[in-house]
């Protein structure tokens, strides 16, 4: 079953087509906007919804890569390109700009429904992953300047004792900021914590030294 809040956007400077995949889609249960060029697209105010945009290659104007750029760059919005003029460098520099597929014109209906489905479970998933990172960016915060240095170490597996002889801390200090940690964090497991400080991309602690 798809959802209200996901939408479809169809940019295609051919009428006759932009009508064709915004009748075929809607045909088949899901709720679309369509527009004439990339910049009305752009310029377009859009709901924050599980979302898709299947776009023209070529376009008078600003182009479909170029559509594609700015919608990679500031959105969660995958993309499925449709084309009746496709060439091959075109096609590369889209499916290496991240786009989910792209489909020559006329277009087969479960092709595209298909392509449809795949970008909006991209879509969904990277909704996800961005909901995670604030959550986890949020509890990281939590943590005090001193467990902020402390949790590097131990998630490279230094030991106690270690970590203690690196902050100038005693090997007790360490083992109450590694459960206070393990807490704010919301950690199950220490391998749990591993995964977190590898997402939050702690290569090394910080600078800025704190007192215990």
């Amino acid at each position: 079953m798809e959802s209200v809040d996901e939408w479809i956007y169809v940019v295609d400077d051919d009428e006759r087509v932009r009508n064709a995949l915004s009748a075929l889609l809607r045909a088949n249960g899901r709720n679309v906007r369509s527009f004439a060029s990339g910049r009305e697209f752009l310029s377009a105010p859009r709901p924050d919804a599980v979302a898709c945009l299947i776009l023209d290659m070529k376009m008078p104007g600003m182009s479909g890569l170029e559509v594609q750029r700015f919608v990679t760059g500031d959105t969660q919005i995958p993309v499925v390109f449709v084309t009746g003029r496709g060439d091959v460098p075109s096609t590369v520099l889209a499916m290496k700009g991240g786009a989910v597929d792209f489909l020559t014109k006329p277009v087969d209906e479960q092709a595209l429904m298909q392509a449809v489905d795949a970008a909006l479970a991209k879509a969904r998933e990277l909704r996800r992953d961005v909901a995670e990172a604030t959550v986890l960016q949020a509890l990281y915060l939590t943590l005090t300047p001193r467990e902020r240095e402390l949790l590097p170490l131990l998630t490279k597996g230094l030991l106690n004792k270690q970590a203690a002889g690196m902050l100038g801390i005693t090997e007790y200090t360490v083992q109450i900021h590694r459960g206070r940690i393990m807490r704010k964090m919301r950690a199950d497991s220490f391998a749990t914590l591993v995964r977190q400080a590898s997402k939050l991309q702690l290569d090394e602690p910080p600078a800025t030294a704190s007192d215990a």
